[in-house]
């Protein structure tokens, strides 16, 4: 089948690099100047293909209570929860200006949406593709709006079952083949031993139409390579410029040192993996003549002898009859002199009859 899906032009598939979202968030602090800053750092330092945010319309997404509950946190931008989201949002003026920032960076810009009435805010911001968080993977309803939009979507799977996964997978491929599941957990950050990167494989034999990449809330860059040997194509990374910056995900989040390695070591990767077709490179041609071996004379032999196993060694440098010929040259009548260490070559002697040979031996 076809796995394959392009985002804003960039072709994703399994004979492509990793497409590298950089999940932005909340990391702004609610400042649009901030997020604009780490968009050119994203790009231009890091090199990454995408930037994302996170778009909610607070007001439905939460219940009164929640959404007027105290919030005491040392990360807490006001005094109710409410109020705190309200702070880090940012409306159409923002995303029409960090749309406009983005095309001038030449950088994809997208945002994940958490509810109805944020991906109607999207769509009709045009957006290039859409981002479904884990905690929506069950949210049939949103699935079903998102993908009526004909646009590619990305859907997190963390704190799900693999029958979440398929029902999600299930409602969303009849209207939208453009689909990318991402393997998540939803610790922040996660043990290494939640990580589970072997379901990237499951995922591919599961859903083989669909591009399968990986969400990675771990603190480092490590598991962006093996993610990507396991078959990932895709992985979102948090990207902050300080994480020590006041806010939920600086903790967890790369710094810009970090992220460009981790677009280095994706680039890097897919590069070694190669075509899968054993081959001899010109940068190995000295190096093996030097380590490697051939056959010579184990002593001074005249014209006429017949070669037992005892006249001939094997040594470096590796520039003449290779090792597998040993047996061919046992047996064989020199044509001429040889002293210790010349190199045997076939011309230099005849075949004899088995008769000979067991004379020779005698």
């Amino acid at each position: 089948m076809n796995r394959e899906m392009t985002v804003d032009g960039v072709r994703i598939a399994d004979d492509t690099d990793t497409y590298v979202i950089a999940e932005i968030g909340n990391n702004h602090q609610g400042d649009v100047e901030k997020c604009k800053e780490i968009f050119k750092v994203a790009k231009q330092h890091c090199g990454v293909t995408a930037v994302k945010l996170q778009k909610r319309d607070n007001r439905t997404l939460f219940t009164r209570a929640m959404y007027h509950s105290e919030y005491n946190s040392e990360n807490a931008f006001a005094d109710t929860y409410g109020a705190h989201r309200e702070k880090l949002e940012f409306g159409r003026d923002e995303y029409v200006e960090l749309k406009r920032y983005a095309k001038e960076l030449d950088i994809t810009f997208f945002a994940t949406a958490f509810d109805i009435p944020s991906a109607n805010f999207l769509a009709e911001l045009d957006m290039p593709a859409y981002k479904i968080a884990s905690g929506d993977l069950t949210n049939t309803p949103l699935l079903k709006h998102v993908a009526s939009f004909g646009k590619p979507i990305f859907v997190s799977t963390g704190g799900g079952t693999m029958e979440d996964v398929r029902r999600a997978y299930e409602t969303i491929m009849p209207i939208n083949r453009h689909l990318c599941i991402l393997q998540c957990t939803a610790g922040y950050p996660p043990e290494w031993e939640q990580l589970d990167l072997g379901v990237i494989t499951t995922f591919r034999h599961a859903f083989p139409d669909a591009v399968i990449g990986f969400s990675s809330h771990d603190s480092g860059i490590a598991m962006g390579p093996p993610a990507h040997v396991l078959g990932s194509r895709v992985i979102e990374k948090h990207f902050t410029l300080n994480r020590a910056q006041k806010g939920t995900d600086h903790a967890f989040s790369l710094e810009p040192t970090g992220l460009r390695k981790l677009v280095r070591d994706l680039q890097r990767t897919k590069l070694s993996l190669g075509r899968g077709e054993k081959r001899r490179y010109d940068s190995e041609v000295g190096p093996i003549k030097k380590m490697s071996k051939k056959l010579v004379a184990a002593r001074d032999l005249p014209a006429g002898h017949i070669l037992t196993a005892e006249d001939i060694a094997i040594k470096s440098p590796g520039d003449g009859l290779k090792p597998y010929m040993f047996e061919t040259m046992v047996g064989r009548r020199l044509i001429k002199d040889l002293k210790l260490d010349d190199t045997l070559r076939v011309e230099d002697s005849i075949a004899v009859s088995e008769e000979a040979i067991t004379r020779a031996s005698a």
